[in-house]
Order: structure tokens, then C-alpha cells, then sequence
């Protein structure tokens, strides 16, 4: 087989030769790119590819189409909105994810953004650098304010298990009604967590009734006190209406990490500029100890893939 990686995974060259090794030792061949944003780039990397590797860059349909040997796509991401998978699927090319590698990174972020928020970290750091005490800014504890989590798969799973530990309440709100939930987390509707939740934390995957689901209207449910943070995807959330929100101060704050398009951003992204909004550049599955994991998971699936095993399977 022939194997294109068409962007960094984010581990050392010595640990990346050490997972490709078992493959070479049988013949198969890899090549690696630096991540191209024009499509046409891509679809002549993977011109001949069996199989490819990638994270989070698009992967439109003209790029599928354009490899005709191409059998297997490894994401080395969760969600997979990025990747045309209805080409992929009228091709008969098989599609994994690498779920479950940035359980715990996503998690601690949400957790962190949460405390940057209630302690005005950010603001505190600007008074400290310039020689100013911490006078005029009022600061929160975690301890027994209600936590919203929206999407309770794993990762939403273990905030709920963080925030806990803090001493909040845990409401949850997920596509299915999960059986074996723990007995502290009370599953409600969307509009009931939106409104009694003093943090709304976002875990729910990009698709078609997700898009847009947090606009106007329900930012409008939202307590004036309450904080939303959004570890999701950027288009879960209705932009414009979020930084007006925090413009005219409808809630209290906001924590985003993910957003309409990949970081770095344009300079008049709205919520670059909306007070008392915590931003950080699509950071939280990246830690050191989740992109080994990532990498352990892609080449298992690889291997998977090879001996007629798919697992991790989108389609």
C-alpha cells in the first residue's frame, strides 16, 4: 500500500518512524506533506494514494474523486465534518476516526476556560504586568453553580465528571437518553439547560441539527450571569448573535475555542473583539499525551483496515 499523510500529526519524527515501521517492514511505502490549504495540492499528493492520513484539513469531494487508487481514509480527528464523506461513501472508500483521543485534553480545556473566566485570569494577568492590583474585577467559584454540558458522549461524559468534582450541579442534554448515566447528572431538555445553567458547555458534534443550534432565541434563555463555552465546533453557534449577546451583555461571558473557520483568524472575526470572551486557537485535543494517543489509534486503524478489520468505523 501507499500511504499519504497530508499533514502533521503533531509526535516526533522517531516516534512517527517507530508506528510506520511493522508496515514498512511488509513493503508499504508512506509519504508526508506539510498541510496545503488548496485543494488542488492535495489532490495530486493523494493522486495515487491507497490510503490517507489526516486531521482536521478539509477534504472535499473534488480531492476524493481525484484519487482513483484511494480505498481508506484515517481521520486522526473525531468529528469528521471536514471530509466529504458522502463522496468517500460513493466511492466505497472506507472511513475511520481516531474517537476517544482527546477525551480527557477537551475536558481539562472546559474545566480551564471555566476557571479563566470565574477568576478573570486573563484581566488579573493585565492588571499584574502593568502594575495594578485586582481592584474592580469580581471573581466566581466553580463550587455549587449548575453546569449545562450539551453532548454527552465521552467527552462530555468526563466534564461532567470534572465540573463534579468542583461541587456543581450537572445538567446534560444529548441526542439519545443515556441509561447508565451517573445519578449526578440529570438529563433535561435543551431550553430547561439553557436556562438554569450558570455554565452552558458545549461537547455536541457538527451536523445538520446541530448547526446554528445556539442562536438568538437561546442565548436569550440564557441566565445574564450564566458563561458558554464552546469546545464543540465553531458553526454549532450562531457567531453574530453570540458577540452581540456579549456586546449587550446577555450573559456574562464566554469561552470559545473552536470557530467558523480554522485558526489563525481574520482581524474582524466578531469575537475577537466581544467583551469578556475567552479565546484560544482550536487548542483542546492537542495536548503532548493526546496526539500520541491519536497516532497509537490512526495506525491501529490502519492496521485494522489492512487485515480486513475496520474498526473505528464512520462508514
Amino acid at each position: 500500500m501507499k500511504i499519504v499523510i497530508t499533514e502533521s500529526l503533531g509526535i516526533s519524527e522517531e516516534t512517527l518512524r517507530e508506528l510506520q515501521r511493522p508496515f514498512t517492514g511488509q513493503g508499504d511505502t508512506f509519504e508526508e506533506y506539510e498541510r496545503a490549504q488548496d485543494p488542488a495540492v492535495v489532490a495530486e499528493q493523494v493522486r495515487d494514494a491507497d490510503a490517507v492520513i489526516l486531521a482536521n484539513m478539509p477534504f472535499p469531494a473534488q480531492v476524493i474523486e481525484s484519487a482513483e487508487k484511494l480505498r481508506f481514509i484515517d481521520v486522526a480527528f473525531t468529528g469528521v465534518d471536514h471530509v466529504a464523506i458522502d463522496a468517500a461513501k460513493k466511492r466505497g472508500i472506507a472511513v475511520s476516526n481516531a474517537s476517544g483521543y482527546s477525551t480527557e485534553a477537551v475536558a481539562e480545556l472546559a474545566v480551564g476556560l471555566a476557571l479563566g473566566l470565574a477568576r478573570k485570569i486573563p484581566e488579573a494577568q493585565e492588571n499584574c504586568r502593568a502594575g495594578k492590583s485586582k481592584a474592580g474585577l469580581g471573581f466566581f467559584e466553580l463550587k455549587g453553580k449548575t453546569v449545562g454540558i450539551v453532548g454527552l458522549g465521552r467527552i462530555g461524559s468526563r466534564s461532567a465528571e470534572l465540573f463534579h468534582a468542583f461541587g456543581c450541579r450537572i445538567l446534560a442534554c444529548s441526542r439519545t437518553v443515556h441509561a447508565q448515566c451517573p445519578d449526578y447528572i440529570r438529563q433535561v431538555p435543551l431550553d430547561e439547560l439553557l436556562g438554569e445553567a450558570d455554565i452552558v458547555v458545549l461537547h455536541c458534534p457538527l451536523n445538520e441539527s446541530t448547526r446554528g443550534m445556539i442562536g438568538e432565541r437561546e442565548l436569550g434563555l440564557m441566565k445574564k450571569t450564566a458563561l458558554l463555552l464552546n469546545l464543540a465546533r465553531g458553526p454549532v453557534v450562531q457567531t453574530q448573535a453570540l458577540a452581540e449577546a456579549l456586546r449587550k451583555g446577555e450573559i456574562a461571558g464566554a469561552g470559545i475555542d473552536v470557530f467558523d473557520k480554522e485558526p489563525p483568524l481574520d482581524a474582524d472575526e466578531p469575537l475577537l473583539s466581544a467583551p469578556n470572551t475567552l479565546v484560544t486557537p482550536h487548542m483542546a485535543f492537542a495536548t503532548q499525551e493526546s496526539m500520541l494517543l491519536r497516532a497509537q489509534i490512526v495506525f491501529d486503524n490502519l492496521r485494522a483496515f489492512k487485515e480486513g478489520k475496520q474498526i473505528n468505523g464512520v462508514i
